[in-house]
């Protein structure tokens, strides 16, 4: 139960972080482009870039830690910092065709699901 604590606590931090910081990146550019998502996505995964650095290569972090950033702060703030994580590690461990199926699977994959999703609602709602 504790951890389930942890993890609802870093993710309203990581939630209200997004929000910030995205609001504030779409404004930088004040277009249909959403770049306060790409702020997002490529600041999370620098940030669990650099985390994990320092777990492997310093040993720093309890587990409790580890759990409070990973899944809660970096999960709340983006889910593709775990995306790009897992797709660096295959590639960090010469998996390619792994890295490259994840790839496709999650980009192609996710946007065909809000389409399906899309569609699902529109035929309920008609």
């Amino acid at each position: 139960m504790a951890h389930v604590l942890i993890v609802g606590i870093g993710g309203f931090i990581g939630s209200v972080l997004r929000h910030w910081l995205s609001g504030i990146g779409q404004r930088w550019v004040q277009d249909a482009f959403p770049a306060g998502t790409l702020l997002v996505n490529a600041l999370g995964c620098f940030a669990v870039g650099a985390f994990w650095g320092l777990v492997e290569y310093r040993e720093w972090f309890s587990p409790e830690t580890r759990i409070f950033a990973t899944v809660g702060i970096f999960g709340g703030f983006t889910t593709f910092s775990a995306f790009g994580y897992e797709t660096f590690a295959l590639l960090h461990d010469r998996e390619y065709l792994p890295a490259l199926v994840n790839v496709g699977a999650n980009v192609v994959g996710s946007i065909a699901a809000v389409m399906l999703g899309w569609m699902a609602a529109k035929a309920f709602a008609v």
